[in-house]
């Protein structure tokens, strides 16, 4: 009878995939094995000869990593027995079979604690992001970045000084949860003057992210029946961090310029907005408007909490100073966050207040995490330091306008009847208005089933009025030869969903005109239209077909290109604009009005007939 021989195989499987060596998956299958009771103390494991055959790898692979295994203390070598598992090693004991009636099934057993949970009837979420996003061809999401973006070598240099004797001594000392001081000192002299900040160390405290300080700051300032004024749209977090704290919301619309300022104000508490990057739609407070919230704050009594959101990428127009850094009467509570590719894996944000708040919010943030990893926080220091921060700044800020302006000018191009976006100066998203009856619920699931994920704005709003036919695209997941495609389709979906709303207009009669009243009546034509950013652009039609426009609000972009009649359709190319593309329309022309309708008789663009000189 033939003897069953044991194989090891399956228990050691080797992934020749994975980023961790031969030896490393050794080593884990070991650990793995004894802490689940697999391998008891004193069993014997297959000598390297046999393990290497079975794996198909090198003995001396199975070899080193026995060895390693031997000094850390999970195995030990005896005479005449080969390597067999310590005998200090913990044992794993499975209770459950020591339980009369053992364990129940998962399905079975009473979740009482779920009766004690506080219900979260304001849970409103509606969207969220699939957890394989990178899986799709078109992600404009925001906040999901492609790994290309993250400074790997340059922060393995950083946490490779930060793990030096020195350097280990000092900050794995007990210092009673003070901050890294080479990080403070990075933060105080090398961002904040930046926003024009000037604090000292002890006005500065290092956070788990920005949620974090956000968080310390409702805990710190709001009470039961406080006032706070917010933006609308808003931060949804925010929002629930101060629904937590029993507060009594009061909501300020935003538009081109920022958060909308009156009256309603005086009464506040405390006012919460993003001035630099508004949160979602990505505009910024104007000047105009933070010199006024600041008169208005010092005139009624109350606080800022001012969350920089973004501040760094400022690359289509100049940066304003912080409000913090106009603040002369320490009212204003800054957050922000270390670079928008570097935090999320890292996790260090900042806030900055005057010190007897720091030193609250200290304490209140040690009854949770205590202080952010030491270790992080100085392998940021030593970022900075190196300069590694700048040099990452520098290309984000290359890359993210690269595919900003690629976003905008596909928008501009492929973009349905009535879209229009929000003005930004940099950024990395663009908040996007359809159509009116656009559902855009609809749209989403439409366009994810076509490999584009876009986030629907509903979410973002916190009063139940709040528009159907917005949603907001990023730019910070995809790279930038996939935007133009992604947004081409997008558009055909918009159309294809809108076509009962936008083409009943002209669809029954398809009154447009045909090639002799064409060529008539586009020759010496002024137009005046807009971009779908909002600027004004300017298109002139010459009789010997050649064309002339000029957009932006001092004529600072400006083409050439020609125009034919084909048919009974009106053609255009220009050099540069609309990718020097050939595109052809029907036209419609009622009173003072040109409407450009594609072949269906939906509406594509429309422009006012100047009768100007």
């Amino acid at each position: 009878m033939a003897r069953s021989v044991q194989t090891y195989a399956p228990l050691f499987r080797i992934d020749r995939e994975s980023t961790l060596s031969l030896q490393e998956q050794i080593r884990r299958r070991v650990v793995a094995a004894i802490a689940a009771g697999v391998f008891l103390p004193g069993h014997k494991l297959p000598s390297s000869r046999k393990l290497s055959q079975e794996l198909g790898i090198s003995r001396n692979t199975v070899f080193l990593a026995y060895q390693s295994l031997i000094a850390d203390g999970h195995l030990e070598t005896r005479e005449r027995s080969g390597v067999t598992v310590a005998e200090t090693s913990p044992r794993s004991v499975n209770w459950a079979h020591r339980v009369v009636g053992g364990k129940p099934k998962a399905s079975e057993r009473p979740d009482t604690a779920v009766r004690f949970l506080r219900s979260d009837k304001n849970e409103t979420v509606t969207w969220q992001c699939p957890p394989d996003w990178q899986k799709f061809k078109y992600p404009f999401i925001e906040g999901r970045y492609d790994k290309s973006l993250f400074p790997i070598h340059e922060w393995r240099e950083a946490s490779r000084l930060a793990l030096g004797v020195r350097e280990v001594e000092e900050w794995s000392l007990d210092n009673g949860e003070v901050d890294d001081a080479a990080l403070i000192e990075e933060i105080r002299t090398k961002l904040l003057p930046r926003r024009g900040i000037s604090a000292r160390p002890e006005e500065l405290l290092i956070t788990v992210g920005e949620q974090q300080a956000l968080f310390l700051a409702t805990q710190l300032f709001v009470r039961k029946n406080s006032r706070v004024a917010i933006e609308e749209p808003s931060l949804p977090e925010l929002r629930k961090m101060l629904a937590l704290r029993k507060a009594r919301l009061l909501y300020q619309s935003v538009d081109d310029e920022g958060i909308v300022l009156d009256e309603r104000l005086k009464d506040c508490d405390m006012l919460c907005v993003s001035p630099s990057r508004q949160r979602p739609t990505g505009v910024t407070l104007s000047m105009e408007r933070r010199k006024a919230l600041l008169e208005m704050a010092n005139r009624d009594d109350f606080i800022i909490l001012e969350d920089d959101f973004e501040c760094e990428m400022n690359y289509l127009g100049e940066a304003l100073p912080a409000l913090h850094s106009l603040d002369t009467n320490g009212r204003v509570i800054y957050v922000a966050s270390l670079s928008k590719v570097l935090a999320p894996g890292v996790r260090l944000g900042f806030m900055v207040a005057p010190a007897k708040v720091i030193a609250q919010a200290r304490k209140l943030r040690d009854l949770t995490t205590r202080r952010p990893s030491p270790n992080n926080q100085r392998a940021a220091a030593f970022f900075l330091s190196l300069g590694h921060y700048d040099t990452m700044l520098r290309r984000l800020s290359t890359v993210y306008e690269e595919r900003l302006i690629a976003l905008r000018d596909a928008l501009n191009h492929y973009r349905p009847a009535s879209i229009a976006i929000a003005p930004v100066k940099g950024g990395t998203t663009y908040w996007v208005k359809g159509p009116e009856g656009l559902d855009v619920s609809l749209l989403a699931r439409a366009a994810e089933a076509q490999g584009i994920l876009i986030e629907p704005a509903k979410d973002w709003f916190a009063l139940p009025d709040g528009p159907n036919n917005m949603f907001r695209l990023g730019v910070t997941s995809l790279s930038v030869d996939r935007i133009r495609d992604g947004i081409a389709r997008l558009s055909r979906l918009i159309r294809d969903l809108n076509a009962p709303q936008a083409g009943a207009r002209y669809k029954a009669t398809q009154d447009w005109l045909d090639a002799k009243r064409l060529k008539a009546a586009m020759k010496d034509l002024t137009l005046l239209n807009k971009t779908v950013y909002g600027e004004p652009c300017t298109i002139v039609l010459h009789k010997d077909g050649k064309m002339s426009g000029r957009a932006g609000y001092s004529g600072e972009e400006q083409d050439r290109g020609h125009w034919w009649v084909e048919g009974d359709k009106w053609f255009r190319q220009w050099e540069n604009w609309a990718f020097g593309e050939a595109l052809g329309f029907h036209v419609r022309i009622d009173k003072d009005e040109l409407f450009w309708l594609d072949e269906a008789g939906n509406e594509v663009d429309r422009a006012i007939i100047s009768t100007g000189k």
